[in-house]
C-alpha cells in the first residue's frame, strides 16, 4: 500500500460511493479531503454522514493544486464529462465502470490522459483482490496444467421483482436501479470478470456475442429495452476461449471456473475479495474419467491487502484500484489500473452490449501484461 498521505477529492455521492468510503476507512494513507454531487442534499447528507467537506461546485473541486487522485464515481452517463473535466485541470482520475458508455468518448478520454501525462484508471479492481492473485498464482504454477476453457458467471437472480426500491445505502442513498436497468447489467458488471481474465491470459481478441432484453417491463417508469441478457465467447491468444454471461434474471451465480489439462480451477465469487480458490484434479479408475468433487484449497502465505466486511451482495475493497494509483504515482511506474486496460475492457463490454441478435467483432484496442501483486508471488 501507498506509503505517503494522498489526497483525494470525490465527485458523485450516491449509492455506491458509501462504499468506497468504508473501504477507504480501511487505508489510513488515502484521505477523503471533499465531495461534490450536482444534488446538494444528497451531498450534504453523505458529507455528513461521513464528516468530509463539501465542494460547492465542480469547478472548485477542479480548482485544488493539493488533490493527488479524484474518484468519479457519478452515474455511468455522467462519466465522460466528469472525468474530462478533471482531466482538463490536470487531475488524475479514477472512475467508476465504465469508462464511458459510448466508445469514443472512451478514446477521448484516453487520448486526453495521454496527452496530459495523467493517470486514468477505471473500476472495477477485483482483480487485485486476493481471491483473483490467488487464483493466478495457482494458474501461474501449473495447479491444472495448460489453461484451455474459462466459463465466468454473472448472473445476479430476478432483479426486477426484487424490492429494489427499498435498498438504500449507508447514508441513505438509494439504489440506482434507473442506471441498472438503462444502462444494462453487462456494462455495469461484465467488468468483474473481464479485468481478470484480461490479467490471467492477455487481451481479448475477439467477441463473439448474443444480448436481449428477455424482460421489458422491469420498470413502468423506464423506456429502455437494454439487454438485461448476454452472453459472450471470447477468444485470446495461444487458443484459450473464455465464455462471459451476465444477466439479472437467472438465479444468483459467479463461478469462476477454469478447465485445464489437468483439473479444474474454481472460484466461488468474484465479489467477495476472500472467495475461496480450489482446484478440482481428474483422474482415471477402471476405465472412467472422475473429477475429484472436493478440491484442495489454494492460498497465498503471508498477508495481502486490506480486507472490508460485507455490504449487500458483496465483500469487496473498492479502494484498491485507488490505493494502486497513489502507490504507482509515489513509486513512479506505470499502474495496474492503467488507461490502456480501463479502453480495453470498455471496448470489449461494448461489443457484448450490442449484440443483439447475435455478432462477432474484432477487437481492436489491447493493453500491456499486467505484473502480480507483490504478496502474489512466490516467498
Amino acid at each position: 500500500m501507498p506509503t505517503k498521505l494522498a489526497r483525494l477529492a470525490i465527485v458523485g455521492t450516491g449509492f455506491v460511493a458509501d462504499l468506497y468510503m468504508r473501504s477507504l476507512e480501511r487505508h489510513p494513507e488515502l484521505r477523503v479531503i471533499g465531495a461534490y454531487d450536482g444534488d446538494t442534499s444528497r451531498r450534504d447528507r453523505f458529507c455528513a454522514y461521513w464528516k468530509v467537506p463539501p465542494f460547492e461546485s465542480l469547478r472548485a473541486l477542479t480548482e485544488l493544486r493539493d488533490c493527488d487522485l479524484v474518484l468519479n464515481l457519478t452515474n455511468p452517463r455522467s462519466h465522460y464529462e466528469v472525468s474530462t473535466e478533471c482531466l482538463k485541470a490536470g487531475l488524475h482520475v479514477y472512475s467508476e465502470k465504465p469508462l464511458a458508455v459510448e466508445m469514443t468518448d472512451a478514446v477521448r478520454l484516453h487520448r486526453l490522459a495521454r496527452d496530459k501525462n495523467l493517470l486514468l484508471g477505471s473500476a472495477p479492481c477485483n482483480f487485485l483482490s486476493e481471491s483473483a492473485q490467488t487464483a493466478w498464482k495457482a494458474l501461474r504454477d501449473g495447479a491444472i496444467g495448460r489453461p484451455r476453457l474459462v466459463y465466468a458467471e454473472l448472473d445476479d437472480g430476478f432483479i426486477s421483482q426484487a424490492p429494489y426500491k427499498a435498498w438504500k445505502s449507508e447514508s441513505g442513498a438509494p439504489w440506482p436501479y434507473r442506471d441498472e436497468f438503462e444502462v444494462g447489467c453487462t456494462l455495469e458488471h461484465a467488468g468483474y470478470y473481464l479485468s481478470w481474465l484480461v490479467m490471467m491470459f492477455g487481451p481479448v481478441r475477439r467477441v463473439t456475442a448474443a444480448a436481449a432484453c428477455l424482460i421489458e417491463e422491469k420498470d413502468a417508469s423506464l423506456g429502455s429495452k437494454t439487454p438485461d441478457f448476454s452472453v459472450a465467447i471470447l477468444t485470446f491468444d495461444h487458443g484459450l476461449v473464455a465464455r462471459l454471461t451476465c444477466g439479472i434474471v437467472a438465479p444468483h451465480d459467479h463461478r469462476f471456473r477454469v478447465m485445464g489439462d489437468e483439473g479444474v480451477l474454481e472460484v466461488k465469487d468474484c465479489w467477495d475479495n476472500e472467495s475461496s480458490v480450489a482446484v478440482k484434479r481428474r483422474f482415471t479408475l477402471r476405465r472412467r474419467l472422475i473429477e475429484l468433487p472436493l478440491g484442495l484449497r489454494q492460498r497465498l502465505r503471508g498477508p495481502t491487502h486490506p480486507k472490508v466486511g460485507r455490504s449487500g451482495a458483496a465483500s469487496m475493497n473498492f479502494a484498491l484500484g485507488p490505493a494502486e494509483m497513489i502507490q504507482a504515482l509515489q513509486e513512479s511506474r506505470a499502474p495496474r489500473v492503467s488507461a490502456d486496460m480501463a479502453l480495453h475492457i470498455n471496448e470489449v463490454t461494448l461489443a457484448i452490449q450490442g449484440a443483439a441478435g447475435g455478432r462477432v467483432v474484432e477487437i481492436q484496442t489491447t493493453c500491456p501484461s499486467i505484473e502480480p501483486m507483490p504478496w502474489a508471488v512466490s516467498r
